[in-house]
């Protein structure tokens, strides 16, 4: 949509995996930033949101926040 985004951390897990850190995530972001630089995202996985680890939390699930977690 032409917007300009908030720098994003991209760094190399593997030969096979990247790893993204968004301030700013908005639709689709990460596979278009893989397309433009010639890379296909086959999958994705979000592991945190702001302090939020979600390690345990199986794909699709939700839980309520703990008493001492924040998203900021």
């Amino acid at each position: 949509d032409g917007e300009a985004l908030r720098p994003a951390q991209v760094s190399w897990q593997n030969r096979d995996q990247l790893r993204f850190v968004l301030r700013q995530g908005k639709k689709r972001q990460i596979r278009r930033m893989c397309e433009l630089v010639g890379l296909t995202a086959v999958g994705l996985k979000r592991v945190r949101i702001g302090k939020v680890m979600l390690s345990d939390l199986p794909d699709g699930q939700w839980r309520y926040l703990r008493d001492d977690e924040t998203f900021g």
